[in-house]
């Protein structure tokens, strides 16, 4: 018996984990559910550092501890990544092939241990075979371990990649494979695929295949997309956070690394780092590390220029471009082709100048048709995005790694010296326009955004609007835009803007310590919603005003909202609303 409760580790502490709860629990039950043959392999798909494979590694902990592991119908839970070097066909099938019998067994045995335990092949088949009672599908898969390395298998990665199906099928049990950078599959430099192999693994109903990875385009478009695999994956998003969960995480790291961040920036902190867990701690620990308050979006902007030029942020990105550049350096000129494009500020790429840029500093004339070849290799790892059916390139939705990019090119690609680099980089984001004017109004519109979203498809107490009938929430918002964001509901000027179809919500949020909103702000939330009236006549069936103030209403602002069905909030009704939909209360802030 082992105490220890986890088989794989973890990387995030507990104490700054956050919001992956609903992946974690999808994984888990989709598991379970295939004891009654009710599941579908799936595929989690998101962009680099969103917290996959923490997800992965956290739903086989809960499968391995929270079964009942003597009960024969339990699901063995099996977690395995894919390496990214090179290896021979007889290397991989071992490997795939051990560890699946070290997962089996640690489960059946109730000893996590053995997943790592210092044993030769030997030695582990032995321990298994006089430590468990071996069902005759389980004990061929001991059979296989020992011939493959011996050199007695045909085909030894088809035949590994199949035996957990042939498992649970021929033993009628069941196995939820979970498999981590699914991409590596399909390297150039492997000299046998081994993806042609897995369809019948993966349609197996007995054998649950759960898989993802770090390049989304890769896995998406060429692997799951065309080919062997095609339609035989659920795909299951992963997004960023939202700034509701940044600034949750933000708190837990400060308070885990020991970072002072005031309270009103932990959300504007999550925005700038586009929602993405990996950017908003590394910018936390490097706050602790320069023992700087965050205070203001100067202090941030100077944290954000020191971590992308020299810190954790560039350290790993960095590893990130080097190794996809070693992937696909064919030509040589693959990184100059990354940097050129990352330096052009229009929304589509242009490859001609691509081509005279190579022209300039690399002396070749490039055909437009190889570099193009290039740079849908860079889209396969997500370092662009390639827009196949309009046949265009543009950057992908991470503002860090794009302003990475440029910074990483004038260092690595134009070899210039860090020092000037950073002093250069430093000096750009220090007169970056200040993007948040009220942060406290801005923390409130993260509250208000997030009941919204949680609050889909539900019916909210009409008391936390001032309404005597209570409101029911739109079934699914398309998008939730803020005025802060560029073309926020098409270009509306109202704090918030919520798309749902023929139902738009659009609001509005003061938090002005120790003053009402008056009539105002009442009288331009209506503007607003007269004009998107006059433009959406034909498609708009409901719109919904509402307006939050901290600290209420004058009387005649009151009236006004009430004779035009205006819904208001104030703090302690904006409390009841986050309540009502599970989601913690305002911060108390200091007033001024």
């Amino acid at each position: 018996m082992d105490d220890r409760k986890w088989a794989i580790r973890t990387l995030v502490p507990e104490a700054v984990y956050t919001d992956r709860r609903e992946h974690i629990d999808y994984f888990y039950q989709t598991a379970l559910n295939a004891i009654r043959r009710r599941s579908m392999a799936t595929v989690l798909l998101g962009q680099r550092r969103m917290g996959k494979t923490e997800i992965f590694k956290r739903a086989v902990n809960r499968l391995f501890f929270e079964q009942d592991y003597k009960d024969p119908k339990a699901v063995v839970p099996v977690f395995f990544s894919f390496p990214d070097e090179q290896l021979s066909r007889e290397a991989f099938a071992l490997k795939y092939t051990e560890n699946f019998v070290r997962w089996y067994a640690a489960f059946r045995l109730n000893n996590p241990r053995l997943v790592t335990k210092a044993l030769n092949r030997n030695e582990l088949i032995e321990y298994i075979r006089s430590s468990m009672e071996c069902p005759a599908g389980f004990s061929n898969a001991l059979d296989l371990l020992a011939a493959i390395e011996t050199g007695g298998v045909t085909l030894p990665e088809e035949a590994a990649l199949q035996l957990p199906k042939t498992v649970s099928d021929w033993d009628d049990s069941t196995i939820a494979m979970f498999l981590d950078e699914f991409q590596n599959t399909w390297l150039p430099e492997y000299e046998f695929r081994v993806v042609g192999f897995m369809q019948l693994a993966v349609e197996s109903l007995t054998c649950m295949h759960f898989v993802t990875g770090s390049a989304m385009g890769m896995l998406a478009d060429e692997i799951l997309g065309k080919g062997s695999l095609y339609g035989r994956f659920r795909s299951r998003p992963i997004k960023p956070f939202s700034d509701y969960y940044g600034e949750e995480l933000v708190l837990r790291a400060a308070e885990y690394y020991g970072a002072d961040i005031v309270r009103t920036m932990a959300p504007v902190i999550s925005d700038r780092c586009g929602g993405n867990p990996f950017y908003i701690t590394a910018v936390v620990q490097r706050a602790a590390e320069l023992e700087r308050t965050v205070g203001d979006e100067d202090v941030l902007n100077e944290i954000l220029a020191v971590d992308i030029s020299s810190g954790f942020i560039w350290a790993e990105l960095s590893d990130q471009v080097r190794r996809w550049i070693a992937r696909t350096n064919e030509y040589g000129i693959t990184k100059w082709i990354l940097y050129l494009a990352a330096r052009q500020e229009t929304e589509e790429i242009d490859l001609e100048q691509i081509r005279a840029g190579l022209k300039t500093h690399e002396f070749v004339d490039v055909p437009v048709q190889k570099i193009k070849e290039v740079m849908i290799r860079l889209a396969r790892g997500d370092l662009l995005e390639f827009k196949p059916f309009g046949n265009w390139f543009g950057k992908v939705n991470d503002p860090i790694l794009n302003e990475f990019i440029k910074v990483w090119g004038l260092i690595e690609v134009e070899k210039q010296h860090r020092s000037e680099i950073e002093e250069r980089t430093l000096k750009k984001f220090s007169v970056i326009e200040r993007r948040f004017h009220e942060y406290k109004g801005y923390l409130a519109e993260v509250y208000m955004i997030q009941i919204l979203w949680n609050g889909q498809g539900k019916t909210l107490p009409g008391k936390f609007f001032h309404s005597e009938q209570d409101i029911k929430i739109p079934h699914r918002f398309f998008y939730i835009d803020q005025r802060h964001r560029k073309g926020a509901g098409k270009r509306m000027e109202v704090d918030i803007y919520g798309g749902a179809a023929t139902e738009v919500w659009m609001a509005e949020s003061k938090w002005r310590s120790g003053r009402k909103a008056g009539p105002d702000v009442v009288e331009h939330l209506l503007r607003q919603g007269e004009i998107l009236k006059r433009r959406e006549k034909k498609y708009l069936k409901l719109l919904r005003l509402w307006i939050f103030s901290h600290d209420g209403f004058t009387r005649q602002a009151e009236e006004q909202m009430e004779q035009n069905q205006v819904l208001w909030s104030t703090r302690e009704d904006l409390d009841g609303l986050l309540e009502a939909v599970n989601l913690r209360k305002l911060p108390v802030l200091d007033q001024g």
